[in-house]
């Protein structure tokens, strides 16, 4: 039998939505409702913390209490939520009576209105219903998600003077490695792009997604190398910014965590050149996650602290008090370090940090050539040079790196 439902957008901003109920379903269904604008009223005698949240917030009006005949009046839009059913067919009743679409969540198919599985992609907004079956809705709204954020499936949305993807230059954060965890945003204007300039340590398997029209420069800067000057990236992305095209700088990480990503910026303001900034999960955080340190742990560390491994300790080029850094308790993460690990170690230690404070090497953090190497301060520049560590890898200097599971 074909589905009875007849599929529709409504347009909710400022009308009364009423939702009885203040359980798990209230909490996934509210903040889609307050995006649109409903000025959603909630009649439940309690909540789940995020949903107190959100009346706290002034987010939504929630009634502490029963629900109670009536409570539908002037509503455009109601949906019942609790976990008792009489209650639920109680509220559907009233809307039948009132003529107001109701949603049932515990018998979907007893209510009025159904809620689709839904997805936003870009300032599109679609909804799939399946006759009953909301696991293969969902299965097929994600299908259709990632294949919009992957750029397979066009979304056929024509410019906008609003649109970044006009000519211009987006800097992307591409993460910490894995093409997985790159941002929706940052994948979405990936797909759209004329030019990609990317880096060493951007999700080099991105690349092969794109259509074989789009450029891509190679801005490789590999740490004590060959490496590409910053002007010179400067000037390709204004360059070709200027000739029409979208430009993507893909970089890894985030691009303004080490990342020269606000130089770029500037060169482009200067320019004239519009930039979108989309930022990306830091490898500082995101690396030592994967291999189960956190940075930050209650009771063992209230502070953490990024740190530039570009310029040793005593370099005149240093903005780095390390005779500070040694005298704190929390959490120092060195990005950039294994050339001159030994030197860092050294002014730590001898800077007041105890010989056994656990440190933790991060090697090639979400890829498949993964490997981590712990060590305390007092021999880790050995270890390292010993396992033949090699960038790009995160150190963590602290108790944090002596947690287990």
């Amino acid at each position: 039998m074909d589905d009875p439902h007849y599929l529709s957008g409504l347009q909710l901003a400022g009308r009364r939505v009423v939702m009885v109920g203040g359980g798990s379903v209230a909490q996934r269904r509210l903040p889609r409702l307050v995006r649109a604008g409903a000025r959603v009223e909630l009649v439940s005698p309690d909540t789940t913390p995020s949903v107190g949240a959100m009346a706290e917030a002034g987010e939504i009006v929630w009634h502490e209490r029963p629900y109670a005949e009536g409570d539908l009046a002037d509503a455009w839009y109601a949906l019942a939520c609790t976990d008792d059913p009489e209650v639920n067919a109680a509220v559907c009743a009233e809307a039948e009576r009132s003529r107001v679409f109701c949603v049932r969540a515990d018998e979907g198919e007893s209510g009025s209105a159904v809620t689709p599985a839904s997805g936003r992609h870009g300032g599109l907004l679609f909804g799939v219903l399946s006759g009953g079956e909301p696991l293969r809705s969902a299965a097929v709204r994600d299908s259709v998600l990632d294949a919009l954020h992957a750029g397979t499936v066009a979304d056929g949305r024509a410019p906008r003077p609003e649109d970044p993807e006009l000519p211009g230059v987006a800097l992307v954060g591409g993460g910490p490695g894995d093409p997985d965890l790159v941002t929706v945003r940052g994948r979405r204007l990936l797909s759209r792009a004329d030019v990609v300039v990317v880096d060493r340590l951007a999700p080099r398997e991105l690349l092969d997604e794109l259509a074989p029209e789009v450029e891509i420069v190679d801005a490789a800067k590999i740490p004590y190398g060959r490496a590409a000057s910053q002007e010179v990236i400067n000037r390709t992305l204004v360059e070709r910014a200027r000739a029409g095209k979208f430009v993507v700088r893909l970089k890894g990480g985030d691009p303004y965590l080490f990342g020269r990503g606000f130089e770029e910026v500037q060169a482009c303001a200067e320019a004239g050149v519009p930039v979108t900034m989309v930022p990306g999960i830091t490898s500082a955080f995101a690396v030592p996650a994967v291999a189960d340190v956190p940075v930050t742990h209650r009771g063992v560390a209230h502070e953490v602290v990024v740190v530039s491994g570009h310029v040793a300790p005593g370099d005149d080029r240093s903005l780095v008090d390390w005779s500070l850094l040694a005298r704190m308790r929390g959490t120092i993460v060195l990005m950039m370090g294994v050339e001159r690990l030994p030197q860092f170690a050294k002014a730590l230690l001898e800077g007041g940090r105890p010989a056994e404070t656990p440190v933790a090497i991060v090697e090639d953090g979400t890829m498949r050539t993964q490997r981590v190497l712990r060590a305390p301060l007092s021999t880790v520049a050995e270890d390292a040079a010993a396992a033949g560590v090699r960038p790009p890898a995160v150190i963590v200097i602290g108790p944090v790196a002596g947690l287990v599971r």
